[in-house]
């Protein structure tokens, strides 16, 4: 210990001044040196008990015995000591030191060390360090030990076993318990394949045998993560996750809880057999398709009990447990719309076969059976429980697709809904669903005659959906034949043009915004727009030369022009000018005066038009090129019929629902709350609706024409006859039917829309026939009942552009683009042909279909799909039918 120095005691009398005068009388000029300092025991203290006053003084005893010794052995080193030397006790009296604690003094804890300077006094010992970090890990040790000694194995039975679902009708009737089915049979180990337990632990945790139930490091891996709000990541055991499946009710991703799973999983892997924890995680984890546990996911996949599967099939299973979302080959567009059919049986196949290779690297499969499988086993499709059959199976997805998509406000995420117990409350109404499949079922089995015209009749399809204008719920859909044999639904995803059934965003983009002035810049004219009146002119000519809003020829990338043809080559209106107003256009479906229009507004325009009115951007194709305007995109029937109901509801926009109440355990969950937009103002919808009437009354839509109630729709056909659509609507209802020929063998691959000429004995197919005969079939029944409404008379809008137009009494075919000498059949003459009367059809990207020949002018179109400049790459048409709910072909309800 470092020397603590005192002054030396004061005489009794004559104080401290005494005492410097006493010292006084160096010759040298300096301060006398204290007392002590010659190293005479006298000069300090005296030679006896008595000072100089000859007072007795008071040090006896050790201290001044051990004072005395200590000075007698020459004082401070040099002169400068003080008494005591410097390694002896302070002398004088107590507190008068420079604040260090007197050495005999032991303080538990040496820091800051007493014995040390500068820097040093504040760097802790190497006894110090150690000392903590033993500190620390008993602590940590105890902790355990106490977390340990306080949890205990929950019981399987009481936490591992799910709810269904119920779903009900919008009448409160209920449609099905399902969706959370536990159609789990927990079997012994001795009934699950060897293979199996090979499989997964070569997957999922190869030490399974040897650990404690843990894994450091995955832990401190996951407690990072979620500590720094981040996703949690992979680690867990076999035993972890069997204690999450099964034993743990609480399945939030919190430190808490990890913790909790930590200790329940070492106690687990402490006190319970390795082979039943394998039996264990095998009968509790989840599989897809509804599927808990191996017994069940074995049915639900191969149709067999689990004993039976081979290694192909085990190692298949496994990767199912990486997530079924992701890995049943089935797809699950409806959960993630990146998770197609071709996109997961990717996946599937790479993750089975690197099970595989480490079942043979670790010793538990031999080369030669491992060579044998090196495809994906045939697997069954995913709808096994038939009370999903018919149109149930599409509502309950429907419903559950709703729900999950919107977990943000319902709270419900895909694995909670998994687990059921939930009621559902639809907006479907059971009698509308089954009238619409009524209607559907009555046309097929009528015309549809695939054993007698297998070229024709095979693969025909329909799909339809209504949506109530007033609040936006789904009230009945049709998404195929039968749910449990056909898997995509028809009524949300499909990827058929809507042809001439987008002509109406057309016409409300210009009454909403008008066309640009020719004569201004471009972004003058952005502004200087002049809103369009029904009454405006437009060429209603066949093979018509497309051009800008300026009057520059419209070319593409290439150089080419565009010819705009006319359904079956006809031109209306009359020579040389061929002017029709555009309720003629509409009604008669006259694509070149809507392409035309199209481009003077400006494409832009006209799909912002679309997407205010309901369709998702997402659906919209070859925005940049002319046929735009002509239906080249494949919104949804859910999204083309609320598209409409815009119209009927006056431009009031309301997205499809197709759920109205959730409630669980804790009572409600979630309640639907319309929100209403206003995409067009009502004099531009109410237009719009009455020009739409004109086509029910007197145009290519009169099948659809229902006594006593105003009706107002659009037909649209597509190029090649490969889709047909009617989209119609009361003041009540608004429906979508559409028609097209596609394959339903999904192992099929690169599989295309099918044209449909002669399909169901007619030489073409139009929105006009079955489509709008279905339509009406339907619609008849659903308005029973209902009050008839009529649509609000529309209010004058906007100018007539193009005035002075010449008489057009009559259409004429055109074969070249000079003046026919000869008139042609008038469109009434066209309806009583076998096909329906004119309708439309077009091109993805360049022109529409033309059967009588007709050539390219400078490049253009010429309606043929061979002759047809090619669009870029980023616009070529995707002819194949996609599984996407939500993204390309179709569009969600959310």
């Amino acid at each position: 210990m470092s020397e603590h120095r005192r002054k030396p005691p004061q005489p009794q009398e004559g104080g401290r001044a005494a005492a410097r005068r006493g010292q006084s009388g160096s010759s040298s000029g300096r301060r006398a040196a204290p007392r002590g300092a010659t190293g005479s025991p006298s000069d300090s203290y005296g030679s006896g008990l008595h000072g100089p006053g000859g007072e007795a003084r008071s040090y006896g005893g050790r201290a001044e015995t051990r004072r005395a010794g200590q000075r007698s052995t020459g004082g401070r080193r040099g002169g400068a000591e003080p008494a005591g030397g410097r390694r002896g006790v302070p002398s004088g009296p107590p507190g008068r030191g420079r604040g260090r604690v007197a050495p005999d003094r032991k303080r538990l804890i040496d820091y800051p060390r007493a014995d040390k300077d500068g820097w040093r006094r504040w760097t802790p010992s190497w006894k110090l360090v150690a000392g903590l970090f033993v500190g620390f890990v008993g602590c940590l040790v105890a902790v355990a030990g106490i977390g340990y000694a306080m949890v205990a194995v929950p019981k399987v039975d009481e936490t591992a076993t799910a709810e269904n679902n119920v779903y009900y009708w919008k009448d409160g009737s209920q449609m099905v318990a399902t969706g959370g089915e536990t159609n789990r049979q927990i079997i012994d180990l001795s009934q699950i394949p060897e293979a199996m337990r090979w499989a997964v632990i070569s997957q999922e945790n190869k030490t399974f045998y040897d650990d404690s139930g843990i894994d450091p490091k995955g832990i401190a891996r996951a407690v990072f993560n979620m500590a720094r709000g981040g996703q949690t990541q992979g680690g867990s055991t076999i035993t972890q996750q069997y204690v999450k499946n099964a034993m743990l009710n609480d399945q939030s991703q919190t430190i808490s809880r990890k913790f909790k799973e930590i200790f329940v999983s070492i106690k687990v892997g402490a006190t319970v057999d390795k082979d039943e924890i394998m039996a264990g995680y095998l009968n509790s984890a989840y599989y897809g398709r509804n599927a808990y546990g191996i017994q069940a996911a074995a049915r639900a996949y191969f149709n067999k009990d689990a004993i039976k599967l081979n290694e192909g099939e085990c190692a298949f299973l496994a990767a199912m447990l990486k997530g079924a979302t992701y890995y049943d080959p089935a797809g699950a567009v409806s959960i993630d719309t990146s998770a197609t059919s071709d996109a997961n049986t990717k996946r599937a196949l790479v993750q089975m076969q690197d099970t595989l290779d480490k079942m043979v690297e670790y010793g538990h499969l031999s080369p030669d059976v491992r060579a044998k499988y090196t495809k994906l086993p045939n697997w069954q499709n995913p709808r096994s429980n038939t009370q999903l059959s018919g149109q149930v199976g599409y509502l309950v997805d429907l419903a559950n697709s709703y729900v999950v998509t919107h977990s943000k406000e319902t709270g419900i995420t895909q694995e909670k809904l998994q687990q059921g117990g939930y009621s559902i409350y639809t907006t479907f109404d059971k009698k509308k669903v089954d009238q619409l499949t009524e209607a559907v079922t009555k046309v097929y089995k009528a015309n549809i005659k695939p054993e007698k015209r297998p070229e024709t009749d095979t693969h025909v399809q329909f799909g339809g959906a209504s949506v109530n204008p007033a609040t936006g719920a789904i009230e009945a859909i049709y998404g195929g034949a039968d749910a449990t044999k056909h898997f995509t639904n028809n009524a949300d995803q499909t990827g058929a043009q809507v042809g001439s059934t987008f002509k109406p965003f057309v016409l409300a983009a210009a009454m909403s915004w008008g066309v640009r002035d020719p004569d201004l810049g471009s972004s003058q004219a952005q502004d200087e727009r002049t809103i369009v009146s029904p009454k405006s002119l437009f060429s209603g000519k066949n093979k018509l030369k497309i051009k800008n809003y300026d009057g520059t020829v419209w070319k593409n990338e290439k150089g080419e022009e565009w010819l705009q043809t006319n359904d079956g080559q006809v031109s209306y209106g009359s020579a040389p000018n061929y002017k029709i107003d555009l309720r003629e256009a509409m009604r008669e479906s006259v694509n070149s005066a809507f392409v035309q229009l199209g481009m003077d507004v400006g494409l832009d325009k006209v799909k912002e038009a679309a997407v205010n009115a309901g369709i998702k951007e997402s659906t919209l194709a070859g925005t940049t090129f002319p046929s735009f305007s002509i239906g080249i995109s494949d919104p949804s029937a859910i999204r083309m019929a609320g598209a409409y109901a815009t119209f009927a509801a006056s431009g009031k926009q309301r997205d499809p629902f197709s759920v109205e109440k959730v409630t669980g355990k804790e009572g409600v969950l979630y309640t639907h709350k319309t929100a209403t937009k206003e995409a067009f103002t009502s004099k531009v919808a109410d237009n719009v609706t009455d020009i739409l009437k004109t086509v029910v009354e007197e145009g290519t839509g009169t099948a659809a024409q229902l006594d006593g109630r105003d009706v107002a729709g659009k037909t649209g056909t597509t190029d090649g006859n490969k889709s047909a659509w009617f989209v119609g609507y009361t003041p009540q209802l608004s429906t979508a039917i559409t028609m097209f020929r596609y394959p339903d063998d999904e192992t099929q691959k690169n599989r295309t829309f099918l044209e449909m000429f002669g399909t169901g004995g007619q030489e073409k197919i139009h929105g006009a026939s079955f489509p709008a005969e279905i339509w009406h079939d339907y619609m008849d029944e659903a308005m029973e009942g209902l009050p008839v409404k009529r649509f609000p008379e529309p209010e004058p809008i906007g100018e007539v552009l193009n005035k002075d137009p010449e008489p057009s009494p009559s259409p004429s075919v055109t074969e070249t683009e000079e003046e026919s000498p000869s008139p042609s059949p008038t469109p009434s003459e066209t309806e009583t042909e076998p096909s329906p009367s004119p309708s439309e059809t077009c091109n993805r990207f360049f022109g529409c279909e033309e059967t009588s020949g007709g050539g390219n002018n400078g490049g253009g179109n010429g309606g043929s799909d061979e002759t047809s400049p090619s669009p870029s790459p980023s616009e070529s048409e995707d002819t194949t039918r996609g599984n996407q709910s939500g993204g390309l072909f179709g569009g969600s309800t959310g």
